[in-house]
């Protein structure tokens, strides 16, 4: 027999009831202005690498895939002509937002919010009609519950058990910008974080994925998918458990027992989490961006070539070092971005991203004077670092430490630099012409009266 409504009124946690209340009305209280333009660099940068994955192999397969699914016509999927439901356009577009190693992330929480979020939030935005402050405010509102829900959950222990928090910080985030967006209320948002918990999966096994398929999959598109899913069933009239945070057994007794509960509400809409998140400067994986930034400096300021160099040593944090050592894809290869940073004097999405550079005599040549390690004490004293020395033939030994990556939360890009990082990965896909709009459009986003104008921005160019 079920409880009588008082009763399991009751049940009902104070932290269940004021995230609740948060993710109802997160669509439409005000946020602060510092909080909106940060919200603006990371909505254009994960919509630049959403168009720039819909070419890349692990997009090109998602988009074939939603194509044979069929679906209302409710959103369109940024970097292609398709345009298909809500939940296969989150899913299409969360894999293309993580086909590469373009998209943010968020060290703390250990996951890469914005491939999981914003292509729910912009397909659950696109099919209400929601406006663009509507859509900006939802994808703040998700990257706060992401992060909350990961740190709660004891983030990097989580991973190291096996479990992904990528995938699990992603749901919730993206369950909330999409059920905030539906218009659910406190109740119904209860019931959707219950149909998340349930759904929330992921293995850390993607990262043997060698062609970021599956990777692509499980951080950006299984979240979003599942996100759509969950605030759509519930918006149509479908109930669940109260409290899936407490009572026995609840979604934190299943995953960490010693999960910290009162982070889900601590500084709630104070703390705002995406002013923590990291946009990459260099789109290539997270562990080599301080290593890149210690090298071009030093490049810059000494006007270094190959020919200048007998030997760079190169630190990062012991913990993420076996990511990037020697790995077969170029852009997850610290040895090769290094060197084919020297050697190009510089380097772009296209450089390092081809894989037949990794055979170009000139670059393999100085990739063999490169000699890397992983370091205890830069992982100790946090965030994302590195330690450069390079011995030159005819200037001694150089030395840079990046204390705090570019891009970092402590070290922000500017409006200028996110806008021609974006530019980069946006015209070669959709023109250089319509690329401005679209980005102008975001810089703006919270004039835009309804999302679903943008699409035809969004859209690759027709072929013939």
């Amino acid at each position: 027999m079920s409880a009588p409504p008082s009763a399991a009124a009751a049940a009902i946690s104070p932290a269940m009831r004021a995230l609740a209340k948060y993710i109802s009305a997160g669509a439409v209280v005000p946020i602060p202005a510092t909080v909106a333009a940060k919200a603006k660099h990371h909505l254009l940068d994960t919509i630049a690498a959403m168009v720039s994955g819909a070419v890349l192999p692990p997009g090109q397969l998602a988009l074939a895939y939603a194509a044979n699914l069929g679906g209302n016509r409710e959103a369109c999927v940024p970097g292609s002509r398709l345009v298909t439901c809500a939940v296969h356009a989150a899913m299409a577009g969360g894999i293309c937002a993580h086909a590469d190693e373009t998209d943010d992330s968020h060290q703390p929480a250990f996951f890469h919010p914005g491939c999981a979020i914003v292509p729910a939030a912009l397909a659950m935005a696109e099919r209400q009609h929601s406006s663009g402050a509507q859509l900006m405010r939802a994808v703040v509102l998700g990257y706060e519950v992401g992060a909350r829900i990961s740190l709660a959950l004891g983030a990097m222990a989580f991973h190291q058990r096996g479990f992904s928090s990528h995938s699990v910080g992603g749901l919730f985030g993206a369950s909330a910008a999409a059920g905030t967006l539906a218009g659910l209320t406190p109740e119904q948002c209860r019931w959707l974080l219950s149909y998340t918990a349930q759904q929330a999966s992921g293995v850390s096994c993607w990262m043997r994925d060698p062609s970021h398929v599956e990777k692509a999959f499980v951080l950006g598109g299984m979240t979003a998918r599942n996100a759509v899913y969950t605030a759509t069933m519930v918006q149509s009239g479908m109930s669940g458990v109260d409290d899936v945070f407490a009572g026995s057994p609840n979604f934190f007794s299943t995953y960490n027992p010693s999960a910290s509960m009162e982070l889900l509400v601590a500084g709630l809409g104070e703390c705002h989490e995406i002013m923590r998140a990291n946009i990459k400067k260099w789109s290539v994986g997270s562990p080599v961006q301080a290593a890149l930034d210690s090298m071009h400096s030093l490049m810059t300021a000494h006007r270094l070539t190959a020919d200048d160099i007998e030997r760079i040593h190169v630190q990062v944090r012991d913990d993420e070092a076996g990511i990037v050592d020697g790995r077969d894809a170029p852009n997850i290869n610290l040895q090769h971005l290094i060197a084919l940073m020297v050697v190009d004097q510089g380097l772009d999405f296209a450089s390092s991203h081809d894989f037949g550079r990794m055979r170009d005599p000139r670059v393999m040549a100085l990739r063999e004077r490169v000699v890397f390690e992983g370091s205890v004490a830069l992982r100790e004293a946090g965030g994302r670092q590195a330690l450069l020395e390079v011995a030159t033939t005819t200037k001694g030994v150089l030395r840079h430490h990046t204390h705090a990556v570019r891009g970092a939360a402590e070290n922000p890009m500017t409006d200028a630099e996110v806008d021609a990082k974006c530019m980069g990965l946006l015209a070669p896909v959709l023109g250089a012409r319509r690329s401005r709009r679209l980005a102008d459009t975001v810089w703006a986003i919270d004039t835009l009266d309804d999302v679903a104008t943008m699409r035809g921005l969004l859209q690759a160019r027709r072929t013939a």
